[in-house]
């Protein structure tokens, strides 16, 4: 199996550890990942703020750059939801309005080919227990795009529930979203400081230690609140916590 690993801009900018910690995970378990140069943004902030069709050359590239792989997986459920789900839009679009079929010749065949990390393990590799220690209590955020757009489901939760060493606690509120929404965070400040202060607090009364996401986008406005807010959890992504063993473990 041809396993690529799609970044992100956010993951490569700000977060590489991220990556590291997927490519440790899946080599760890058989995988052989490689990480294709040239990958850029997916096109994501372009489509979300109306500027749709200068979104699709991105697409268009992400096609071009990931052909030929048997799989893609992305430590994003966001950037995941961006091709699975808005790529195939973009190709119809393209043809309705008289523009060809080649934008959606291109990206139906790396639509299917598109996983969010959890979804690999689970659906394709078929694993729970992937060899990870993280002894400590963590509460998960279900991020929206994963859990209204990929319909995530329980895979992180089984997942984490997997983890030697670690308890998970029931996050109050978990399917309400956290404020943050790309865009969203920049026109509408207020209400999502508003609401990701609400998804802090709520984080913070099941005394976990550590706020565990499949997105460092939402992980990076509630690490930012809690910061101001002065918690003593941290924002942690779940490859991580999934790559930590005793032998290497998460600093």
């Amino acid at each position: 199996m041809r396993v690529a690993l799609f970044l992100t801009c956010v993951n490569d900018t700000l977060y590489p550890e991220t990556g590291r910690a997927v490519v440790r995970l899946l080599s760890r378990l058989g995988v052989d990942v490689d990480f294709p140069l040239g990958q850029t943004c997916c096109g994501q902030p372009h489509y979300n703020t109306g500027y749709r069709r200068q979104a699709e050359p991105l697409a268009r590239r992400f096609a071009d750059v990931f052909a030929g792989y048997d799989a893609i997986v992305t430590p994003s459920g966001s950037c995941g939801a961006m091709v699975r789900e808005l790529y195939p839009r973009m190709g119809e679009r393209a043809r309705t309005e008289g523009r060809g079929t080649a934008l959606a010749r291109a990206v139906a065949e790396v639509v299917p080919k598109t996983y969010e990390l959890t979804e690999f393990l689970i659906d394709v590799l078929g694993v729970t227990d992937v060899g990870a220690y993280f002894p400590h209590t963590v509460t998960y955020h279900p991020t929206c795009h994963g859990l209204r757009g990929l319909r995530l489901g329980d895979r992180p939760y089984r997942l984490l529930q997997a983890v030697d060493g670690l308890e998970l606690a029931e996050l109050p509120g978990a399917e309400e979203c956290c404020g943050f929404g790309g865009t969203f965070a920049v026109k509408n400040p207020d209400v999502s400081a508003a609401m990701g202060t609400d998804k802090v607090e709520a984080a913070a009364s099941t005394g976990a230690t550590a706020l565990c996401a499949a997105d460092n986008s939402c992980l990076m406005h509630l690490g930012g609140i809690m910061t101001r807010l002065g918690s003593a959890m941290r924002p942690v992504h779940i490859a991580e916590i999934l790559a930590s063993t005793k032998e290497e473990p998460l600093v």
